[in-house]
């Protein structure tokens, strides 16, 4: 129990302002940009213009001449090895460097130049010379999949990357009275985050290695690639995240720049950092999404349903990783929250001339929810049903949990219909709908529509474990080590919330480190809404560990039996004794000074995954004669389970809806017929700022994991896939009585105002 001031209260679930902000706020983070070693040079990459080609001629003779260049190499120079992306894929699609004798998507790099400026290598890398052969390019999932198709990888033999297939022998949709289908588009998005892609790296002279400094979500990740790449042992590679402007799990996967300025630093003897341009980003950072869904929903006339069956071709991009393998999870994310009998799945990736796919924001599960919640208002449209009483209808009731799908998932615990009455509650449905007809009535421009969206997804996936420690240190206070790594989720702050916790000492007592592979053992980073659920478990249990270590060394000390001893905000002491109080750094030095180990506790957690849930509703209005979509007010209630620290759950939550609101409204990622890139800016690629997203109002309600010590479920990315096909649907609901059955995101005033004039013109 933490005690605060001598009163014992709960530091669990209490909103503590993050302790990493006033340091942001005041200018003094630090960001591989803010780094400046002496001596440091500058790499910058050319990039292919073209989406699919050959390289004909590669001179980097007048670079090489330029004032300021150190040096210009390209791959023939370089001799790194090919490497996957994400180990399930066939070996055939492991990508290069630096690109040899062949293009495949605009933005792959073909050279780099090092200069003693950031200005020069940019000069330089303008003024190498590459003469391309154009191959006909390979533009979306359809045209991979077409007979006839040219190959990206001719030995190979086709452009399929993955395939996952599963359900029932039997026709999934037998029985049903009522079938919707639709083909839906889940568009492909750009992760814009604050801080592009960056990396410094430093030659070891000590071990002969290298030490980088990464934007990255996983720093061991790194870490083990570039040793690969360069052919050392992982001890000879260090990488630190330092501060990290946003990752949305854009900076999850590998990046092959990583590799190349870890060799050039090792080679030239001299740091080398290399910062991405924005405009590099839109087309060398792996994207998101890109799915095309054929959906079939059955159900009876009473609105039970009977069965679901969905055909995925996803767009993997040029070298087919992560995102080639993320309809595997859309799949398994297909029954959503409801009793669904029977579900037949299919999905094919494929390989084509685009920058790659990979995790964005949910990372296959937004891909299913959208989907499933899209058919569920066309199902109530097509039988008459609010929707809000179809989705009722089918939630999983609590006492069936845990509750096995037929899609493979085991639902830990849930309570679905209270965050949907919750949800309702506090938006005021029934006088939100008694507006919309009075509007509709009355013939109203501005149109109304109100959008739902049940969900349930899995968090945690990928890795079950993760490492954290907690040490009394003999100078005072305690370190927190831990594997994962904070891009902006407030880490520090929850994981010493935990120890205090524990500990009973102040929470100022306690500093976390994490994101650096040189200080903590072991990590698996931060992805899939992973921390609490797993490092935040650990660190629950490696205090545990550390107070009964620091009983056991304060009852030998003050001649007490261990279960006497008890924590206070100070220390440890004998209950009942007063003056008895030993304080922890006092405990940790005898602890050195008696020659044992550090007073420490650590925990190497295992655990399964969990899955939260929510209902969200968004409140749309829609200008008739424009097609202008606002949005009104936006509704999250969403279950992630044990809640530590309320405050940064409601940031995570403001952040995911605004990310929903971008895909439903704004973002699209667009190539013309040549492959060319459209939106390589923001001038071209729109998201939401502050004036586009709603007023937000959050809730939740709470229904422990059975699956981790703290009952955690993860909350990262809830917001978005509750909030992108809320969205959705609100803005077709409001079109709903003119006709307007289904429009595909991002809902543009032009899309919108298209299919208003359509019906018109009809």
């Amino acid at each position: 129990m933490y005690r605060y001031w001598g009163v014992p209260s709960s530091i669990l679930g209490a909103s503590v302002r993050r302790r990493e902000d006033p340091r942001l706020l005041r200018g003094e983070g630090s960001f591989v940009d803010d780094l400046a070693p002496e001596g440091c040079l500058h790499a910058a990459f050319v990039r292919s213009p073209v989406p699919h080609g050959r390289v004909r001629d590669l001179d980097l003779g007048p670079t090489r001449r330029l004032p300021g260049v150190v040096a210009a190499l390209s791959a023939a120079d370089l001799r790194l090895p090919a490497r996957l992306a994400f180990g399930v894929m066939p070996e055939v699609f492991a990508r290069p460097p630096l690109a040899g004798d062949r293009v495949r998507f605009v933005g792959e790099a073909v050279a780099v130049v090092v200069a003693e400026t950031r200005g020069a290598a940019a000069d330089g890398a303008q003024a190498v010379a590459v003469e391309y052969e154009s191959l006909i390019p390979v533009l979306g999932a359809v045209a991979a999949a077409a007979e006839g198709a040219p190959l990206l990888f001719p030995e190979h033999g086709s452009n399929l990357a993955f395939e996952v297939a599963f359900g029932p022998d039997e026709d999934a949709l037998a029985g049903a009275e009522v079938i919707v289908r639709a083909r839906f588009r889940n568009q492909r998005l750009a992760a814009v985050s604050i801080e592009p892609n960056a990396v410094l790296a430093t030659p070891d002279a000590e071990n002969g290695g290298v030490v980088l400094w990464a934007s990255t979500q996983s720093p061991f990740q790194v870490r083990d690639f570039v040793a690969d790449c360069l052919g050392l042992p992982e001890s000879s590679v260090r990488c630190i995240a330092p501060d990290v402007g946003g990752g949305f799990g854009s900076k999850l996967p590998i990046y092959p720049e990583q590799a190349v300025v870890a060799e050039l630093a090792r080679r030239l003897g001299r740091p080398v950092r290399w910062i991405e341009t924005r405009s590099e980003s839109f087309v060398a950072m792996v994207q998101g999404r890109d799915q095309l869904q054929e959906v079939e929903l059955g159900a009876g006339r009473d609105g039970l349903l009977t069965g679901l069956r969905v055909k995925v071709l996803a767009d993997a991009g040029a070298y087919p990783g992560q995102g080639a393998f993320l309809p595997f999870l859309t799949g398994q994310m297909l029954a959503g929250p409801y009793r669904l009998p029977r579900v037949q799945y299919l999905a094919r990736s494929y390989a084509t001339n685009s920058t790659p796919t990979a995790a964005y924001r949910g990372a296959g599960r937004p891909e299913a929810t959208a989907l499933l919640e899209r058919a569920i208002d066309m199902l109530a449209t097509e039988l008459g049903l609010d929707p809000a009483v179809l989705r009722r209808r089918n939630l999983i009731p609590p006492a069936e949990f845990p509750y096995e799908t037929v899609t493979g998932a085991t639902y830990d615990s849930g309570a679905y219909e209270a965050a949907l009455d919750k949800a309702l509650e506090l938006v005021g449905y029934d006088q939100l709908r008694a507006e919309q007809r009075r509007r509709r009535e009355t013939g109203e421009r501005r149109l109304l529509g109100v959008g739902l969206s049940t969900y349930v997804e899995i968090t945690a996936i990928g890795s079950p474990t993760e490492f954290a420690s907690v040490e009394a240190e003999p100078g005072g206070g305690f370190l927190i080590l831990a594997g994962t790594a904070d891009h902006g989720q407030g880490h520090r702050t929850t994981y010493a919330q935990i120890a205090a916790e524990v500990l009973g000492s102040p929470l100022e007592a306690f500093r976390a480190v994490q994101a650096d592979t040189g200080r903590v053992p072991r990590g698996d980073g931060t992805a899939s809404s992973r921390s609490v659920q797993l490092a935040g478990s650990a660190v629950l249990l490696a205090a545990r560990e550390l107070l009964e270590r620091g009983r056991e060394l304060a009852g030998d000390l003050l001649e007490a039996e261990p279960e006497d001893v008890v924590a206070t905000p100070e220390g440890l002491a004998v209950r009942g004794v007063p003056g008895s109080e030993l304080s922890w750094a006092r405990l940790a030095a005898a602890a050195e000074e008696r020659g044992e180990a550090p007073l420490r506790g650590q925990c190497d957690m295992f655990a399964d995954s969990s899955y939260p849930f929510g209902t969200h509703v968004a409140v749309a209005e829609v200008d008739a004669e424009t097609g202008e979509v606002g949005l009104l007010r936006h509704v999250a209630v969403d279950d992630c389970g044990t809640v530590v620290n309320p405050m940064l759950v409601e940031g995570q939550v403001h952040g995911g809806v605004a990310q929903g609101v971008g895909q439903a409204l704004y973002e699209e990622v667009v190539q013309d017929g040549e492959g060319n890139p459209l939106t390589a800016s923001l001038l071209d690629y729109m998201v939401p700022t502050a004036g586009e997203v709603p007023p937000i109002d959050t809730a939740r309600t709470v229904t422990p994991s059975p699956n981790n010590p703290l009952g955690a479920k993860g909350v990262g990315e809830a917001g978005t896939i509750g909030a992108t096909p809320a969205v959705q649907n609100a803005v077709i609901d409001a079109l709903a009585h003119l006709g307007v059955r289904h429009l595909d995101m991002p809902l543009s005033p032009e899309r919108v105002w298209r299919a208003l004039h359509s019906l018109m013109v009809d």
